[in-house]
């Protein structure tokens, strides 16, 4: 094995775990666990989904050897999701049967396979088309019984989890990342660049966490207050946001994988740029 490809694999695992703890520790956001509350999770504390998110870190490396160098195909597909079902496993004996991250493992699994099918030297573009192409083969071992987003994007019409990875992961394209990189650009501060990038996946994506919780009405609520607090451009009615979803019990989890997802992204973006400048600062001496 080489020492590139072992490299990259332990760096990309670190980045998944450390995005996920990213996300649980921004803080204040509505209806979610963070620094303040447990939102709207009776079942749920920071300090469980921090040693959820670092149970994976052997998962997300192993998707990543495997997928090092290659290509999309049936047997990578089925190779990721077996170790990805392991993962679930393992995130299960970490927090005694409480549903943590199963629903980021399927998303930055993908991503983290991807960017190794290019030796991480692949921009977010090729990254996540390559993660769609790779969820659109069938996995023939996935266990027939049907979780709890598939139900709610039968029973309305929604895409859930499953066509966001093999549309290509849009919402993070058009919807997280730029928003992202504009609170960045306009000086904002690094905790309040990712919650106007959370509160933009709140405000667009039907978040079947949200559907499975309180149906349709729920979520058009959670899109209304989210868009509300874009369009004021302040903050400061997120406290007040996160009483009300914690009370209705609303909880954006699938918009929360999302931007962690995105956060994933975005450091293997600033560490591809960063190799980028290295080289060039290393040809002018």
């Amino acid at each position: 094995m080489s020492h590139a490809k072992e490299t990259f694999s332990r760096n990309a695992a670190d980045s998944a775990v450390h995005s996920l703890i990213e996300e649980v520790e921004l803080t204040p956001k509505p209806g979610l666990v963070d620094r303040v509350n447990n939102g709207a999770h009776q079942d749920l504390s920071i300090e469980l989904m921090r040693k959820s998110a670092r149970s994976l870190k052997e998962t997300f490396e192993q998707i990543a050897l495997i997928s090092y160098g290659n290509s999309p195909s049936l047997s990578l597909r089925e190779e990721i999701a077996a170790i990805g079902r392991n993962g679930e496993n393992r995130m299960f004996e970490t927090t005694g049967g409480v549903n943590t991250h199963k629903g980021a493992i399927w998303a930055i699994g993908l991503l983290v396979a991807a960017a190794a099918m290019g030796k991480g030297c692949y921009a977010i573009k090729e990254i996540v088309s390559l993660a769609g192409e790779t969820a659109r083969y069938p996995d023939r071992h996935c266990p027939i019984t049907a979780t709890n987003g598939m139900l709610v994007s039968a029973k309305y019409g929604v895409n859930g989890a499953r066509a966001e990875a093999e549309q290509g992961f849009p919402h993070i394209v058009h919807v997280s990342m730029p928003m992202l990189k504009q609170a960045r650009a306009s000086g904002f501060t690094e905790n309040e660049a990712q919650l106007y990038s959370l509160l933009a996946l709140i405000a667009s994506l039907d978040d079947t966490c949200i559907l499975h919780r309180g149906g349709p009405e729920a979520l058009i609520f959670a899109k209304r207050q989210a868009a509300s607090v874009l369009t004021s451009g302040s903050l400061e009615m997120l406290k007040a946001l996160d009483e009300e979803f914690t009370r209705l019990n609303i909880s954006p989890g699938g918009s929360a994988d999302m931007l962690a997802a995105t956060l994933f992204l975005d450091k293997i973006q600033r560490h591809i740029i960063g190799d980028v400048v290295q080289k060039e600062v290393g040809s002018i001496h």
